[in-house]
């Protein structure tokens, strides 16, 4: 085994040759996959309508091709479903990966052949290569990595069948051989449907595995640790995994849980690695070590556009391509990419922190955000006071969720639903350092909050372990990417929730 981790830890690395290129040239490799996608479509039944033949430069780019959502798209994209072609992309597409939006409303993303390759497979390796680069001395490769998969499931349209799924379970069942070597459990139960009897057997097949790595949505990460360690009657996973080396985590934010995986880990040699995957592709890798910064990834596939968050919301926002965009502003991000997505808004925001090499941070949802009252209340900022609450009152948080409530025509409060590991020591300096935290972080907060006029303290409900993961299995939203929506302009999210933790 050493001898195979030599020899894959040195291909690797010999990767990282591409990516110096792109961190120096961005601009000239992003015009290059402009032209690239354009030519690529240029017959499709999209790219004639939009006559991509005539398009030369960026300006045309965003001239001649509309912004797109979901629903601008859906028609073109439930025709491929049922086996039309050409349509989008001009190779064929039978694999769709299916949004965890926190509607009820499923998107069905197209996944080709060229961006699963090019985009999805190429995240998994540069994540790799990071660690290896990072790491000289790794022994990743003499060990096994822990991934943690959804399902998916065939669509029989007569005489055509296509196939949708998590994403990470549509990469799962198409890994190259040699990666899928190195990865485990076994098939048959990663990409088992039933979350409950996956995370059984997952945990006692991995339970007496030399783990090197581990890969997987932090909060459904957790729950399967916590059964390994019951498992093996174990308190730290050092115990369970001596040789684990790192965790690549995203889907939603590490800072809440990152004390908790700490003391589970009590390893401080085990690497955090954080990685921007979404169903619509594979955007960012943090590539040092000691910030959670991540490079946004230029050569997958995928073409980048910016729209600046003061913008949203307007008739014809201004969008900016990424030679044009500014450090520490936040943007709403817009990709187009070799599965036929354009110009397409995925309902993020991100912050530029650097401009040479580009890092950013993820600082929230289009859609998730609070301003019933004028705040103005992002997912960073709630992070952000979390964090601090709980590091001064030796909290740990499962999860959260928050909305606001009205107390009348103008004025109201934030109400949250916090599930807790380990419960602050004091409740009243906890909702009173949270409360702080968002003043001093928030301008738009503070002012809303002087002599709650507008806005009153929160209102913190402590919910009953086990709240969240009711709400999310009577909404067949187990494992997988699955998520809790964290703000809310409205109440019916949190409402739902707090019926779960009555039962």
């Amino acid at each position: 085994m050493a001898f195979l981790n030599s020899i894959a830890s040195w291909l690797m690395k010999k990767r990282m040759h591409q990516i110096e290129l792109f961190m120096k040239y961005p601009h000239d490799v992003q015009d290059e996959w402009m032209q690239n996608l354009i030519s690529s479509a240029k017959d499709t039944e999209f790219g004639k309508h939009h006559n991509f033949r005539s398009i030369k430069n960026y300006h045309q780019f965003k001239q001649q091709i509309p912004l797109q959502d979901y629903e601008s798209l859906k028609p073109l994209i439930e025709r491929t479903r049922r086996g039309e072609q050409n349509l989008l992309w001009h190779s064929d597409i039978k694999w769709f990966a299916k949004s965890s939006g926190t509607t009820d409303k499923s998107k069905f993303i197209p996944v080709s052949t060229e961006f699963l390759d090019g985009c999805h497979f190429n995240g998994g390796r540069d994540m790799i290569t990071f660690q290896c680069v990072n790491n000289p001395d790794t022994k990743l490769f003499t060990g096994k990595n822990l991934a943690l998969g959804g399902s998916f499931k065939t669509d029989d349209f007569g005489d055509y069948k296509s196939y949708h799924g998590d994403v990470s379970a549509i990469i799962i069942q198409n890994l190259p051989k040699w990666a899928e070597y190195f990865r485990e459990p076994n098939v048959n139960i990663a990409l088992m449907d039933n979350w409950e009897d996956k995370l059984e057997q997952m945990a006692n097949s991995m339970a007496n595995e030399n783990v090197t790595s581990l890969a997987g949505v932090p909060s459904w990460m957790l729950v399967l640790i916590k059964r390994i360690l019951e498992i093996k009657k174990a308190d730290t996973l050092k115990e369970v995994w001596p040789n684990l080396e790192v965790y690549f985590h995203g889907g939603v934010s590490f800072t809440p849980y990152r004390e908790l995986f700490d003391k589970l880990f009590n390893d401080n040699t085990v690497a955090f690695m954080q990685l921007y995957s979404a169903s619509e592709g594979f955007f960012g890798i943090q590539d040092e070590k000691h910030s959670n910064e991540m490079l946004l990834m230029l050569d997958y596939g995928i073409y980048y556009e910016f729209i600046p968050v003061s913008e949203l919301g307007k008739d014809d926002p201004r969008t900016y391509n990424l030679s044009e965009i500014q450090k520490d502003k936040d943007y709403a991000m817009l990709i187009s990419t070799n599965a036929g997505l354009w110009r397409y808004k995925i309902g993020d925001t991100i912050r530029f922190t650097s401009l040479l090499p580009y890092r950013f941070i993820i600082t929230g949802r289009t859609k998730q955000f609070i301003n019933a009252f004028g705040e103005e209340l992002m997912i960073h900022n709630a992070e952000l006071a979390l964090k601090t609450a709980c590091e001064k009152t030796r909290a740990h948080i499962v999860d959260y969720t928050v909305a606001p409530v009205f107390m009348n025509e103008n004025k109201g409060a934030h109400e949250w639903l916090i599930e807790f590991e380990y419960e602050p020591n004091n409740y009243d300096f906890f909702r009173s350092v949270l409360d702080d935290t968002l003043k001093q972080i928030n301008s738009d907060y503070e002012a809303k909050r002087f002599n709650n006029y507008i806005l009153h303290l929160p209102i913190i409900r402590i919910m009953p372990k086990g709240t969240f993961y009711r709400w999310l299995k009577a909404n067949n939203k187990l494992g997988g990417q699955y998520k809790v929506p964290r703000l809310s302009n409205d109440r019916k999210i949190l409402e739902e929730i707090y019926s779960y933790a009555k039962n």
